[in-house]
């Protein structure tokens, strides 16, 4: 059993729809749950105009009964409000462009008449049916005890002192202030630094960390490239629209280091073999430690500028500006959200894959029994193997 999902809509179409199947049965879900989280998704320092205009609302209109799971595929819906202001009328043709965009790409790869039609499944608006998603998944984590957390380390020169602060803390603090920074001298200075990129009529981004605690060591596998946990999170969080990066734990700084001061030596503390440091990021070898998981995520500063770019009007052939299309200043706060989700669905994936079972009730006393970081838990014999007999 594992978890699949599908989103579909365009920005401006009547509404973005998901499927997620996988979901155990017997999980109570309801619409406030996934509201909470698309709620968050809608607020954030340098947000655009189209925020103020959207409230959304995740419809569950299929796999939910009397408020449980049941085992079969979830569907959701949330309707674009802004919907009405685009149906029935003649939209101006699309022809120039923007740099960082799919615009061009998608026309050359679909063989599109109009860059709206790239425009329109490209938009970070995608991500709404994304964080409906993620929010049914880490809402299914909770139940084990298992939290997927966010906040943002750094934007644009600003790079906040994260290390001061203890893992478990910062989440909470940093949901309190607009660009949902935990450390709150640096927050002020990033909403100073977004003041004055919305003055100069450009975009910027930053980093978002994401924090996985409570989830069992042997999450994963090492078997095989596409097993590997490491390989999964990078990918769904590289599918996000604007992330250009991933790290796990201390993976750059690590590159400047030799390994003895790289790796995070194991320590036997009353039966448990556990960790001083965690620069690997709670993942080795593909698999899961029981170490927090630490995820990096690069987030570009967004292709839509007032100021105008360089570009060629495809319809004539002139070198032109490029034309403002509405979006965000900085999107690096509205995307913690976004990246929770992503990550959820990879880790609710992962156990699931590690526990089986079709339902919550089967499912929790079996988490129960995973083995642990215990050396009791461990069946190493000490004793000489023949494991290639002639």
């Amino acid at each position: 059993m594992s978890i699949r999902y599908l989103t579909s809509g365009e920005s401006h179409g009547p509404a973005l729809v998901a499927i997620i199947d996988g979901i155990p049965a017997g999980l109570n879900i309801d619409s406030t749950i996934i509201d909470e989280d698309l709620k968050r998704r809608q607020k954030g320092y340098g947000a655009g105009p189209r925020m103020k205009m959207e409230s959304d609302h995740a419809e569950i209109i299929g796999g939910v009964m009397a408020g449980e799971t049941l085992g079969s595929p979830i569907s959701l819906m949330i309707k674009n409000k802004d919907h009405k202001n685009w149906v029935g009328k003649n939209i101006e043709s699309m022809t120039k462009p923007r740099p960082g965009h799919a615009d061009l790409t998608a026309a050359i790869k679909y063989n599109y008449k109009d860059f709206r039609q790239s425009l329109e499944r490209a938009s970070a608006r995608e991500t709404a049916a994304k964080v409906a998603v993620g929010a049914i998944c880490k809402h299914y984590l909770a139940q084990f005890g298992i939290l997927v957390q966010g906040y943002v380390s750094s934007i644009g020169e600003i790079k906040a002192n994260i290390n001061k602060l203890q893992i478990d803390q910062r989440y909470e603090i940093a949901e309190k202030n607009s660009v949902r920074c935990p450390d709150v001298d640096a927050a002020k200075q990033m909403e100073e630094t977004i003041k004055e990129t919305i003055k100069a009529k450009d975009t910027i981004g930053g980093v978002i960390e994401v924090v996985v605690m409570g989830h069992p060591a042997g999450l994963g596998s090492h078997t095989l490239g596409d097993k590997k946990l490491t390989a999964k999170l990078g990918a769904t969080i590289l599918g996000i629209q604007a992330m250009k990066g991933v790290e796990f734990g201390n993976a750059f700084e690590n590159t400047r280091n030799p390994g003895t001061k790289v790796h995070d030596g194991i320590f036997l503390e009353n039966d448990r073999l556990t960790r001083k440091t965690n620069r690997a990021g709670g993942l080795e070898g593909g698999i899961s430690n029981g170490e927090p998981i630490i995820i990096r995520a690069a987030m570009k500063p967004i292709a839509t500028t007032l100021n105008p770019q360089k570009t060629v009007d495809v319809a004539t052939g002139n070198e032109e500006d490029t034309q403002y299309e509405r979006s965000d200043f900085c999107p690096v706060p509205r995307a913690v959200p976004v990246l929770e989700a992503a990550v959820s669905i990879v880790m609710a994936n992962a156990l699931i894959e590690k526990i089986g079972g079709d339902s919550l009730s089967e499912q929790i006393p079996r988490f129960e029994k995973l083995k642990t970081t215990k050396l009791s838990d461990l069946e190493i014999d000490g004793e000489e193997h023949l494991w290639w007999p002639d």
